[in-house]
């Protein structure tokens, strides 16, 4: 049998690639996009990594506030994960009636970490003046729980994987942050910045808030 002249395989091999190349070409043009123009293939952000019933006991959180009447302000509409229990939350509705801070923060954050247990330690001075309601900004719920329960912080929270209430009330993205609500569900202030102490918490409430603790 003879074989083939090798510029005539040489020629063959050309075209296979040029057409392997243009396939290529193609699967990466059809490939979906998102708005920004980047791939949207799986990304870890946008899903929550869920926590186990053990997890949630061992952080030992209390359950989230919640409210029969529907909220207003910039919150409205907004449900969140509680996680102490991985119920929804109706974010407004839970906060309607009584002036609330609210603070931004996730597991990764070290100035949060140092501020977290001031923030405990003011709502137990504040009692029922004030709802004191933490908001995980980052889709890991276990680890969220793992690091409450490390700095034994027990404040009611929920997860908010999709910074949905940074993004409503306006706040750059940094963390942390402090949300001020009047008990009418309008925003009082954005404090971006770590409080320094219960007393700069304190001090900070009653001026924007009008309670003192």
């Amino acid at each position: 049998m003879s074989s083939e002249p090798s510029g005539r395989r040489s020629h063959a091999w050309r075209w296979a690639l040029a057409g392997l190349i243009a396939v290529l070409a193609l699967a990466v043009a059809v490939w979906p996009r998102g708005d920004d123009g980047e791939t949207t293939g799986p990304r870890s952000t946008s899903l929550a990594s869920g926590a186990s019933d053990d997890l949630r006991a061992a952080a030992g959180l209390p359950d989230c506030p919640s409210g029969a009447e529907p909220g207003n302000g910039p919150l409205a509409g907004i449900t969140l994960q509680c996680l102490a229990n991985g119920k929804p939350v109706d974010l407004a509705a839970a906060l309607a009636g009584k002036p609330a801070l609210l603070n931004l923060w996730a597991y990764w954050c070290a100035p949060c970490a140092e501020e977290l247990p001031y923030l405990q330690q003011y709502a137990q001075r504040a009692g029922n003046a004030v709802t004191v309601l933490t908001v995980h900004s980052d889709p890991d719920e276990a680890k969220a729980l793992s690091r409450l329960r490390g700095l034994d912080v027990r404040l009611p929270g929920v997860l908010d994987a999709d910074a949905r209430v940074r993004t409503a009330v306006g706040a750059p993205a940094v963390l942390p942050i402090s949300v001020l609500v009047r008990a009418d569900g309008s925003v009082a202030e954005v404090v971006v910045r770590a409080f320094e102490g219960v007393d700069d918490i304190a001090n900070t409430v009653a001026g924007k808030l009008g309670v003192a603790a």
